[in-house]
């Protein structure tokens, strides 16, 4: 019987067991492929990499490059001699013991689910024809149509990265506007500059099927869709599904843990990441990251697994999992914390919305940068800020810094009183009005 068990070593799973070690834990780490999971091998480490490379010929060279340093870091950091790594998949046997695919049985009195996702497709006919953003890493030739079946965060950052490339890009939503979580004035201005780079939009649109093109050499497909009622179709030589992720529960036997699944997919667990409905007898099971649901984002499972551990120390801690930002790594980029301004007047919560534009800030135009604004919402009289929403050149950056605010519950009145080095781009959030 050993302290922990996590299944999985992704962002949450590695870690939680590193934060584990740390503590005095004895930790059992299963993995049935790479460690880091999707973000580090195919999913937001990659895609960065494309990002920031010049050429598609750069970007694949450099992909794996990245990848492999990163990993092998991470399998360093695993090497802690409170941590065993065993490179199988798990399955349940009962409510605390574990089965690798050795056949070799293991039992904890805590054990982490942290067995991320995978790409959803939709069910439509000719689906098998379409790419997941896993197989889309994995090209080695440059496409010269891509087709992209989702505006979402996957679909389009790669609208952005590939039409840098020099590939005609077209994307095709259900919805009426790019990336929901987004503020919808700062989604539109995104889509709006993607579409100025020459990205082509079918907003409002849905899929009906995919055919391949007969007799095409090379091999090219056709996308068929409806807007507004008219029946319309795109030929490409790639097609993205960017239509979100699906958990990895398969294989789990979580059945003989006592564990039911949640309508939708996921694992349903309490506000400290415990299984609601686990027959757990000497001790607790918990899931973590993108199998529960809740955020899936990488840096959200990474703190879900501190919080978990923490939980099982017995430690207290504030991690604030209101407060999640996000970015998309777009050209320019976007980011967001908090509720949008569309959300906030659903809700009904008074607030002020303060707006600033990159075009004011002189280190934007010094960097030849000017397209971007911020905007955040308050509560009134420059009261504690509620959220912000960014569009242009490192968004991100500029995100995080209002999430530290915004954790601490200060004001807009504390940020503008707060010295910003000139000339940064940050002095555009005190330029708010």
């Amino acid at each position: 019987m050993t302290d922990l068990i996590i299944i999985g070593a992704g962002p949450g799973g590695y870690k939680a067991a590193l934060h584990a070690a740390r503590h005095g834990l004895k930790v059992i780490v299963f993995e049935g492929e790479h460690v880091g999971g999707t973000c580090l091998n195919v999913g937001c480490i990659p895609t960065k990499t494309y990002v920031h490379s010049a050429t598609f010929a750069e970007a694949v060279e450099r992909q794996q490059q990245v990848v492999t340093q990163l990993r092998s870091g991470i399998e360093t950091l695993l090497s802690n001699p409170d941590i065993t790594l065993v490179r199988e998949r798990a399955s349940f046997i009962d409510e605390h013991t574990v089965r690798g695919e050795n056949g070799q049985t293991y039992s904890a009195n805590h054990v982490i689910i942290a067995t991320g996702s995978t790409a959803k497709m939709l069910p439509i006919e000719g689906a098998d024809l379409a790419v997941s953003s896993t197989e889309l890493l994995q090209l080695r030739e440059l496409p010269r149509r891509l087709c992209i079946i989702g505006a979402g965060v996957i679909g389009m950052e790669f609208a952005s990265v590939f039409n840098r490339f020099g590939t005609e890009v077209t994307v095709i939503e259900y919805l009426k506007e790019c990336l929901p979580m987004l503020d919808g004035d700062i989604a539109k201005r995104l889509r709006k500059q993607l579409e100025k780079a020459g990205v082509t939009f079918f907003m409002g649109a849905g899929i009906e099927k995919l055919k391949a093109v007969p007799d095409a050499s090379p091999a090219s497909y056709s996308v068929l869709f409806s807007q507004k009622g008219k029946e319309l179709s795109v030929e490409a030589d790639v097609i993205l599904m960017a239509t979100g992720r699906k958990p990895n529960t398969e294989g789990l036997n979580l059945k003989a843990a006592g564990i039911t699944l949640a309508p939708n997919g996921t694992i349903p667990v309490d506000d400290n990441y415990q299984i609601v409905n686990g027959k757990w007898l000497n001790g607790k099971c918990y899931a973590i990251g993108d199998v529960n649901g809740r955020q899936m984002l990488a840096h959200a499972a990474e703190m879900q697994g501190i919080h978990v551990v923490n939980q099982i120390l017995g430690r207290e801690d504030h991690i604030r999992f209101d407060v999640m930002p996000a970015a998309i790594f777009t050209a320019p980029e976007a980011a967001c914390v908090g509720p949008s301004e569309d959300l906030l007047k659903a809700a009904g919560t008074p607030f002020e919305c303060h707006k600033a534009f990159y075009r004011a800030n002189g280190k934007a135009l010094a960097m030849a940068e000017s397209e971007g604004m911020v905007k955040l919402c308050c509560e009134p009289d420059e009261g504690r800020i509620l959220s912000a929403h960014v569009f242009g050149a490192h968004a991100a950056d500029l995100v995080q810094e209002v999430t530290a605010y915004i954790t601490l519950g200060a004001t807009l009145r504390q940020l503008r009183e707060t010295v910003h080095i000139h000339p940064t781009l940050s002095e555009v959030l005190i330029e708010v009005n």
